[in-house]
């Protein structure tokens, strides 16, 4: 049985019509009537109150629809990837913002009288945005080969 067919089911024994679903799990009517008919999935977190709410496994309503079950495997590899990769990617951005403002201050230094200096070691400020830089950047870049792969 496909899940359409069988969120039909579960829907009509319970005697609820597609718009007191749509109410129950906070979608519109429309949305309950393209699952049924197949023309379009819900996510995970859906699938889920549909479980509590009639009372079956996750499982039986994943493993009725091979397509469905294909697209949550999917979904749920495209949200664990795109959050590390843009953790690395804010390193990255941080790297540079961090590089010219060593920049800026240098050059502060150079043509004004000011003398600004940096909190820290000279190393952490003359090496540390670099570092940054490529530990960030590899590491995103790897994780964007990863997610491709899959």
């Amino acid at each position: 049985m496909i899940f359409g067919e069988k969120l039909k089911k579960e829907r009509t024994n319970i005697g609820w019509s597609q718009g007191e679903l749509a109410e129950k799990i906070f979608v519109s009517r429309q949305s309950v009537s393209k699952w049924e008919n197949g023309q379009n999935y819900p996510s995970i977190e859906i699938i889920i109150k549909l479980s509590d709410l009639f009372g079956v496994t996750i499982d039986e309503l994943l493993r009725s629809d091979e397509e469905l079950t294909e697209k949550v495997i999917k979904d749920s590899k495209q949200l664990a990837h795109p959050k590390l990769k843009r953790f690395f990617d804010s390193l990255l951005l941080l790297s540079v913002g961090l590089f010219f403002m060593k920049i800026g201050v240098v050059l502060l230094n150079k043509f004004t009288a000011l003398d600004v200096t940096f909190l820290g070691d000279s190393f952490l400020w003359n090496f540390g945005p670099l570092l940054l830089f490529i530990v960030s950047g590899i590491a995103s870049e790897t994780l964007k080969e990863k997610y491709k792969a899959e």
